[in-house]
């Protein structure tokens, strides 16, 4: 990994396990193009929600690999949410996360709503999601919830493959 400092962020009120995950609408991005879709139409099995940083920061970037590796969208339907942009994410699939989309939310108001926003330190304005993961049931109740508490910081990937393991078993 390469090295950084390792900054605390102010604690968060984030969606927690057994609320329903927040309804929105925003452009949804496959490999091949992007349309308008609200969270309750993707979600009708379980699903997990990978809140990141923007599509060129390097969290991001080993977060899909990770999802890569661990083979998650062949398990279940996997959804990206950042602030990047869906040209930005165009191109973040056509490199890695093979069979995840992404919602693109350059507002923020999505990355808000399930409280993990995080203001880049020297760029005003600029709020964008701190590392996150939301495990959905079919029902868009969350069975499992990390979210980041320094920057950057990456889930506990094994916890999350156990929490997905266990949701579909």
């Amino acid at each position: 990994m390469p090295d950084f400092d390792v900054v605390e962020l102010p604690e968060a009120d984030h969606v927690t396990a057994g609320e329903t995950a927040p309804e929105f609408t925003r452009p949804l991005v496959g490999e091949e193009f992007w349309e308008d879709r609200s969270l309750s139409s993707v979600v009708d099995e379980p699903t997990l929600l990978v809140f990141h940083p923007m599509d060129g920061a390097f969290q991001t970037t080993y977060v899909y690999n990770e999802i890569d590796d661990r083979g998650w969208a062949d398990a279940l339907p996997v959804y990206g949410v950042s602030i990047s942009s869906p040209y930005e994410h165009k191109d973040l699939l056509a490199e890695r996360g093979d069979g995840v989309r992404a919602f693109s939310d350059p507002s923020a108001e999505v990355v808000e709503a399930y409280g993990v926003a995080h203001d880049i330190d020297g760029m005003a304005g600029i709020t964008e999601a701190r590392p996150a993961v939301f495990l959905l049931d079919g029902d868009r109740v969350v069975r499992y919830a990390w979210v980041g508490s320094e920057h950057p910081s990456f889930p506990d990937y094994d916890a999350v493959e156990a929490a997905i393991d266990d949701l579909l078993e």
